[in-house]
């Protein structure tokens, strides 16, 4: 059986187990994936309070949760593997192997599949979740990482950062549609509520570029420069885009600071300063806290969207890169 019969194959039975799959009520916990300690930070949401640290994988990047939100999934890089812990306890429930050095992922809308970023190999694997077996891939241009579906999930978006292109892959037939050149090192992806713009950050190049879907085409960009910075040190990484489509949040890297951004004007609003070097990114389901992930200050910033202001820095692992919130 070729790679797309099995793919499609493993989505018809893994589709039939998430139209059943009742949502999980939220447990308060923030989930911080900490990459050079190899550890997991927990905190406690209401409190914001560090209630546990615990021990996972090598390199733990990438987090995302199952569509039940019951469990979530660790990227383990250094480990070929992918862990799978229940949401509640934090306990580790089974391994997906021979994943090789996953970097990002999504979950396909279905619930059935990952599409997984594999940094070193230079392609995107296609994990079946409900046999935990990678089940085909795309080769990709040079470090691909960041990786984003759209809501219908026909379309899966893959940047890689070496070859400075967004990939376009059609989910039915496992093949790449279109190749977008982008600014240098492209690294994540938001997508405005319509799904008309693709919004790229692009590390090197100091900006995000903005891609129309329906042409894949760059229409314009947004470029940064926090006061203080020069323009070699601003290096956007993670991006979210708010559910009303008016506000995007750009964390900035060596520039130490999160990027409010006008998304109709597609001009920055604010610059809010938070640790050393931000890269990832995570918003509460009613968007009035930012958690921000500072790579280089081993810390969390936790921020009220409404004020612009930090209200506090939590201590975490080594080098945090993924935030999970349970709310």
């Amino acid at each position: 059986m070729n790679a797309s019969r099995r793919i499609a194959a493993g989505l018809a039975a893994t589709a039939i187990l998430a139209a059943g799959a009742a949502s999980a009520a939220g447990t308060g916990l923030v989930y911080v994936s900490n990459e050079k300690s190899n550890d997991i930070t927990v905190l406690d949401l209401k409190t914001n309070a560090v209630v546990r640290t615990f021990k996972t994988c090598r390199r733990p990047r990438g987090m995302h949760f199952s569509k039940d939100r019951k469990q979530f999934y660790v990227g383990c890089a250094d480990d070929d593997q992918i862990a799978i812990y229940d949401t509640a306890t934090a306990k580790l429930v089974g391994r997906i192997r021979n994943v090789e050095e996953p970097e990002t992922f999504d979950l396909h809308p279905d619930g059935g599949t990952l599409y997984v970023s594999n940094e070193e190999d230079a392609t995107v694997s296609v994990v079946d979740l409900r046999t935990r077996e990678v089940i085909g891939g795309v080769e990709l241009g040079e470090e691909p990482e960041g990786v984003l579906f759209t809501r219908d999930g026909g379309t899966v978006y893959v940047a890689s950062e070496a070859a400075n292109m967004v990939h376009v892959i059609d989910t039915e037939s496992v093949s790449v549609r279109a190749d977008i050149l982008v600014g240098t090192r492209p690294r994540r992806f938001a997508l405005t509520p319509d799904e008309r713009e693709l919004w790229v950050s692009a590390e090197l190049a100091g900006q995000v570029d903005i891609i129309d879907t329906r042409t894949n085409r760059i229409i314009g960009d947004v470029t940064f420069l926090p006061r203080g910075f020069r323009r070699e040190q601003v290096t956007p990484v993670d991006i979210l885009i708010t559910r009303d489509g008016k506000t995007a949040y750009v964390a900035l890297g060596r520039a130490n600071h999160v990027a409010v951004v006008d998304v109709a004007r597609r001009r920055v609003s604010d610059y809010i300063l938070v640790g050393k070097r931000p890269w990832g990114l995570a918003l509460t389901g009613d968007e009035k806290l930012l958690y921000v992930a500072n790579g280089l200050s081993d810390d969390i910033s936790i921020i009220e969207t409404a004020s612009g202001r930090v209200l506090k820095s939590v201590p975490v692992g080594m080098v945090p890169y993924g935030i999970l919130i349970d709310d």
